[in-house]
């Protein structure tokens, strides 16, 4: 595969700041990491979201805050917020298809509502000092809700345009619709962005002239999957940096398992049944530590 653009999804409660610092710094590989969204949370940005996209916290790594709104005032609030922290570059989520988001009109749930999405390109116009992207799915309930944004998307000024081609409503299950995405592609004056199902970056059939892809639960479960360093030692790194973390940071064996089994949460593809059952069902800090020592020597790596 030519080289090209790649970025780390953002799935909330797995890619914080602490993650995403100890990737890059371990494996690499990647252009960009993209946050879990911010979200707005009575009346204003939510305190617990501004504190993982803080500047000082990101320095050194190339970061992109992403934002989640169901009209244009919410954005507009959001991204002031943002702004005021630093930043000026922000993703527009238009994809998360949880229920929660979609039925409050955010994330693939915008999807359905035309003029909101317009009334936020025009917000977007008036921001000239900050450069936006979107993550989007092809559609909530069909891929014609995409299909009639995109006259709105092509006037948006973007960097370009992230597509998961799947429904809001199938949220992961059944296949990716890539005839929709290479339609879509086609005719978006945008540079585009795959993502969707990547686990193996070499065997990713893609139309060759998309700008890059964005890979999240590949890459949960193989951090390495892009890195040219050892994996078991970069891994054993990686680790380490999380879990200084939380050891510091948190409070008690629970709230310090639960932070360290979502490292290991969508690694079961890589380990042997018996050995994730123990690090996963580890109940103190003893067990885990024994747990994750055999685990790394025994880990498989393809």
């Amino acid at each position: 595969m030519e080289t090209i653009y790649i970025a780390f999804a953002p799935l909330q409660g797995y890619t914080d700041a602490v993650y995403r610092r100890a990737h890059y710094r371990c494996f690499g590989g990647v252009d960009e990491y993209y946050t879990p969204f911010v979200r707005q949370e009575d009346g204003a940005p939510r305190i617990k979201d501004l504190r993982d996209i803080d500047i000082e916290r990101n320095e050194g790594i190339p970061t992109v805050p992403q934002v989640i709104a169901k009209d244009v005032d919410e954005f507009a609030r959001l991204c002031d917020a943002l702004q005021e922290l630093g930043w000026k570059r922000i993703d527009l989520n238009m994809g998360c298809p949880f229920p929660m988001q979609v039925k409050a009109g955010r994330g693939s749930g915008l999807l359905q509502y035309p003029d909101r999405v317009e009334a936020i390109a025009c917000e977007m116009q008036r921001r000239p000092d900050v450069c936006f992207s979107i993550k989007m799915r092809l559609g909530q309930t069909n891929p014609e809700e995409g299909m009639t944004l995109l006259p709105i998307i092509n006037e948006m000024p973007l960097t370009h345009v992230t597509l998961h081609p799947r429904l809001g409503k199938q949220q992961y299950k059944g296949a990716v619709d890539m005839d929709s995405f290479i339609i879509f592609n086609e005719k978006c004056r945008h540079p585009m962005v795959y993502n969707g199902d990547i686990t193996e970056v070499k065997a990713t059939a893609i139309p060759k002239d998309v700008k890059g892809i964005m890979i999240g639960r590949g890459l949960l479960a193989k951090p390495w999957l892009l890195s040219d360093k050892d994996p078991k030692s970069a891994l054993q790194d990686m680790h380490a940096e999380i879990y200084r973390y939380a050891l510091k940071n948190l409070c008690g064996d629970s709230q310090i398992l639960s932070r360290m089994h979502a490292f290991w949460e969508y690694m079961n593809v890589s380990l042997e049944k018996k050995q994730y059952k123990a690090v996963m069902k580890s109940t103190t800090l003893l067990r885990y530590d024994e747990a994750v020592a055999h685990c790394l020597s025994m880990l498989h790596v393809e």
